[in-house]
């Protein structure tokens, strides 16, 4: 399977590219969190309106690190807390993208930031932020589920390779 993909978002073409372990020093060029998230051996899916099936995870907010934001993105998409671990980044580029704005909110090049969660409490599901529901997907079937590019497939199977070295929280 390739590493690198090119996805039409609204219109945008931009090439994606799957760099397990790449380290992120720069917060100000990521764009987004996830999280795979396992509970009892199946993958969280949250359906955020608007959006059907995806992975917990959105934009870290004033204050926050990656972490943070992930864990609260978790929280209030799944209803879900546990010990997450990094496992790797998508970079998303615009230098081909004819419609990239300069002074736009997303930088030439940026990076969405992905984490395994191993969770430890998941919570009543009540519905009070923007997903609608969530589902428990065995591993090999969340490509099925999920209208993403082929790099999610990436994803997930480098969160099933990783091991959760982080402390509990």
């Amino acid at each position: 399977m390739n590493n690198q993909v090119y996805a039409n978002w609204s219109g945008h073409h931009v090439k994606l590219t799957w760099l397990p372990q790449k380290k992120i020093d720069n917060y100000s060029k990521v764009t987004s969190v996830h999280g795979v998230c396992f509970f009892k051996g199946n993958v969280l899916l949250v359906h955020v309106s608007g959006r059907g099936f995806n992975l917990p995870g959105g934009h870290i907010e004033k204050g926050e690190t990656p972490e943070d934001a992930l864990h609260r993105e978790a929280f209030e998409e799944g209803y879900v807390k546990g010990p997450i671990n990094y496992i790797g980044a998508i970079e998303v580029s615009h230098e081909e993208n004819p419609l990239f704005n300069a002074d736009g909110k997303y930088p030439l090049i940026g990076y969405q930031m992905f984490y395994r969660m191993d969770i430890q409490k998941c919570l009543p599901f009540l519905r009070e932020h923007e997903t609608i529901s969530r589902i428990w997907v065995e591993p090999e079937e969340v490509s099925y589920v999920i209208n993403d590019h082929e790099i999610s497939q990436l994803i997930i199977q480098e969160a099933l390779r990783s091991k959760l070295s982080c402390p509990k929280d």
